[in-house]
């Protein structure tokens, strides 16, 4: 087995023997050298795990050395050894993106810890993380088992992508397992789905924070109390998406409230955005607004009415705020948003609608190239981050901090990565969806769907007197019998919306305080 080697750079290397007996002790190799013009020849000629640097060396300088080191090898972590404890030397050693810090006198333990921090990091965060989901994987077991409540179910998620945040890190096999769990949580979650949804609509006293409760629940009474809301929604957006991009806002942002509500069926566009803006059930839309509702098997987009939904839930409730709505495409929109925002700043709310992420998905369904970037949802959601991060989406929340508000982000539902084709049949008229569908004479089997005979009953529309919703759950989608290899080809491993999961119906809605 390869030791580990370590290249020690000192003028002073005789009175550091007994820090290299104790390291060639604990199983390291150590290459010795006296100034720096020795220590970069030795570079040159062989690599090093990592590299000691006294800063103070006749010759070359540890900060020249260091300089002329990075140059020949950029990745090897350096760890800058100094008596001095002046701030620019620090700053200066900082800058050259050392990985350590030390002041002599060292002791063997400083060393052992900087060691392990550099070299063996990675092992040992992965040693750990493996042995603390393995004593937690019967815990959650019996937590999906045992979750009767909307509440326990937004615990068992967060665990559940906690751990798949965690175990993305390691790349121990421990994420099969955890796939396996959450696979059988989605299955039990179903259930659950199954069991209580028409029951919240015949009590709506006991059912959980849904898509038309956003706006009357959490936003008027920000606005009531005077406060300046900006509105952000992400189409498409899951929470371990939320996740990853978090870090980057909390430069600019302190998060007061972070909760998972649960977006109406079917988690589409068409139903859980509108019910957003509107504060109703698309049945409630279709029948107060039929100009603004627009049905399956029209043409005409079926979001284009956000606007107009949104005054008339103020006209309702009877609330005079001056707001804007913004729907953000691409990257030229936002950027116009970002420059109309002191135009904006008078008003109570302005709403920004960012449709990057739904955009990304489609995209990864058309696109070969796409679908190799974007191969699995530890990649989506890195490509999730890699697009945030160099969007100017990112740019309009830093600006907007800049201004003040007090930021609301949330979505309108989210996606799951499908892989497993069932049956449908479907006259002309059934809508394309691959979660859901909706029509008149479907064909299916009963024991692979969630069906709602009455959608009224639920705050759903029926295109038709005999109009049936059925929807697809765990990472089933459905599929025509005819031509049906090619179509199940085309459509497997692709993420998709619509339907019962927890990716798709328990999703993010954060409180963001500018710092």
């Amino acid at each position: 087995m390869r030791k580990d080697r370590i290249l020690w750079a000192d003028d002073e290397m005789d009175l550091l023997r007994p820090y290299i007996l104790f390291l060639e002790e604990k199983g390291y190799e150590v290459v010795t050298a006296t100034n720096g013009k020795d220590a970069v020849e030795l570079c040159q000629k062989e690599t090093y795990d990592i590299i000691f640097l006294d800063e103070n060396m006749p010759g070359l300088s540890g900060l020249e050395t260091l300089a002329l080191i990075k140059e020949i090898d950029p990745d090897v972590p350096m760890v800058m050894i100094t008596k001095s404890e002046e701030e620019n030397i620090m700053n200066m050693a900082i800058g050259s993106k050392i990985a350590d810090y030390l002041t002599k006198p060292v002791n063997p333990s400083q060393i052992l810890l900087t060691l392990k921090k550099n070299i063996h990091q990675k092992e040992i965060v992965t040693e750990h993380t493996t042995s603390s989901y393995q004593s937690q994987f019967g815990r959650i077991g019996m937590q999906i088992n045992d979750s009767l409540t909307y509440e326990d179910w937004v615990e068992v998620y967060k665990k559940l992508v906690y751990w798949e945040l965690e175990l993305a890190e390691t790349n121990n096999g421990m994420d099969e397992m955890l796939k396996m769990q959450k696979t059988e949580a989605n299955s039990t979650f179903t259930k659950f789905v199954r069991r209580n949804y028409e029951y919240w609509f015949e009590h709506p006293e006991r059912r959980p924070l849904m898509s038309p409760d956003l706006f009357k629940t959490k936003v008027f009474p920000l606005l009531d109390n005077g406060e300046k809301v900006f509105f952000v929604l992400v189409d498409n957006f899951r929470y371990d998406q939320w996740k990853v991009i978090r870090e980057l806002l909390s430069e600019f942002y302190q998060f007061n409230e972070e909760e998972l509500y649960c977006s109406m069926l079917p988690t589409a566009t068409q139903y859980a955005r509108n019910a957003i803006f509107s504060g109703l059930f698309p049945l409630q839309i279709q029948q107060l607004y039929p100009q603004l509702w627009v049905e399956e098997e029209d043409d005409e987009g079926k979001n284009m009415n956000e606007n107009e939904l949104l005054q008339t839930l103020f006209q309702r409730y009877r609330k005079n705020y001056t707001f804007s709505y913004h729907k953000i495409n691409d990257s030229n929109s936002c950027e116009r948003l970002i420059d109309q925002l002191p135009r904006i700043d008078g008003n109570q709310l302005n709403v920004c609608v960012l449709n990057f992420i739904d955009m990304l998905s489609h995209a990864r369904t058309e696109s070969k190239m796409m679908r190799e970037l974007a191969n699995d949802v530890e990649a989506y959601r890195s490509l999730t981050l890699s697009w945030f991060k160099h969007s100017a989406t990112y740019e309009l929340f830093k600006a907007i901090a800049k201004r003040g508000y007090k930021v609301i982000f949330t979505t309108d539902h989210g996606t799951i990565q499908v892989d497993n084709a069932i049956k449908v049949i479907g006259d002309k008229n059934t809508n394309v969806n691959l979660r859901y569908k909706v029509g008149k004479n479907l064909s299916y089997n009963k024991k692979e769907v969630f069906e709602l005979l009455q959608p009224s009953k639920v705050g759903l529309p029926s295109p038709n007197v005999s109009s049936a919703y059925i929807f697809a759950y765990n990472s089933n989608f459905f599929a025509y019998p005819n031509n049906y290899n090619h179509y199940v080809g085309y459509y497997k491993d692709t993420f998709q919306h619509g339907g019962i999961s927890m990716e798709e119906m328990l999703i993010p809605f954060v409180f963001m305080q500018p710092k």
